[in-house]
């Protein structure tokens, strides 16, 4: 038999629907029936019945489809795999993630990468917003899913791959935690809970700004270095501090509100990845992603 009189039969098998199979295969709806004629004529018996309303498969069908199925799923798997060596598609993936609603992401592209190639695993790991491109520099990490912009000589900003609104998070009891929603001219009436460390400028001025677009001065209060403390922060009225509105899903707590600005830029979230790390594994998880997404890939 032939590769593909055993992929139009065992498809056919599964869906018991000429047309259902002719789809999937991408073959026009003769096709697969002549390939089944002609594979009956060389065994000799029917190995499906067909009425107005129906197909099912015969006793020597089902014989036939029990022993060629596992054998063509070992022999599909043996070529991935081969495929994923030749592409350098092996070994242990780490990517990073900057929040959970990216980290839900990258596991759904995780189980699709995998299922596509075996031989690599695919490890997540959450990056600190103190530090967020210190794993990456260090090789901790191959490739990383983040909030731009990233403008930074040594690593490569890829496609963005989804947007957020943005919201400003406020202490339950002010007064802006009864809005419906703000204008970005509201983050100069209470000071704003910052995060510290090795972060650059022109991502702090573009979360972080000190004036409004109107000119306002925007007071910058307590400084942190891990998310929860803002949260708390916040929670104890020290000021309020701007974050994706998805956050609100993740991260709500006693003390706080998230209210939606309604005239603020989305926050953009994409892949980076160091100049000289577009490995194969990156390419393919790259790619993956962007499937999903629904954005194009970028090009070699």
């Amino acid at each position: 038999m032939e590769r593909h009189e055993i992929e139009t039969f065992l498809t056919l098998a599964e869906e018991l629907h000429f047309r259902r199979t002719a789809e999937r295969l991408g073959l026009a709806q003769g096709r697969v029936s002549q390939t089944i004629k002609k594979l009956e004529r060389r065994i000799g018996v029917p190995l499906f019945e067909r009425t107005s309303r129906r197909v099912s498969l015969t006793p020597t069908g089902r014989q036939l489809r029990d022993d060629l199925a596992p054998a063509y799923q070992a022999m599909r798997e043996a070529v991935s795999r081969a495929v994923a060596v030749g592409k350098g598609v092996t070994g242990t993936l780490r990517v990073g993630f900057s929040s959970q609603w990216v980290h839900d992401l990258v596991l759904e592209a995780a189980d699709k990468f995998e299922s596509r190639y075996p031989d690599c695993a695919v490890r997540a790991q959450e990056v600190q917003i103190r530090d967020p491109h210190g794993p990456l520099r260090a090789g901790v990490l191959d490739l990383q899913v983040t909030e731009f912009p990233v403008d930074e000589p040594d690593l490569v900003a890829g496609p963005a791959l989804f947007t957020e609104p943005r919201a400003l998070i406020v202490p339950a009891k002010h007064p802006l935690a009864a809005r419906d929603s703000l204008s970005v001219e509201d983050q100069s009436t209470l000071p704003m809970v910052i995060v510290a460390g090795d972060i650059p400028g022109y991502w702090m001025h573009h979360i972080f700004p000190t004036r409004t677009p109107g000119g306002r001065p925007i007071t910058h209060g307590d400084s942190v270095v891990y998310w929860q403390e803002v949260l708390s922060l916040v929670a104890k009225g020290r000021g309020a501090t701007p974050a994706s509105l998805r956050a609100a899903r993740y991260h709500s707590r006693p003390g706080i509100a998230f209210v939606p600005f309604r005239d603020a830029e989305p926050i953009e979230y994409g892949l980076i990845w160091r100049c000289d790390g577009y490995t194969g594994r990156v390419r393919a998880f790259v790619e993956t992603l962007c499937e999903l997404a629904g954005v194009e890939p970028p090009r070699p």
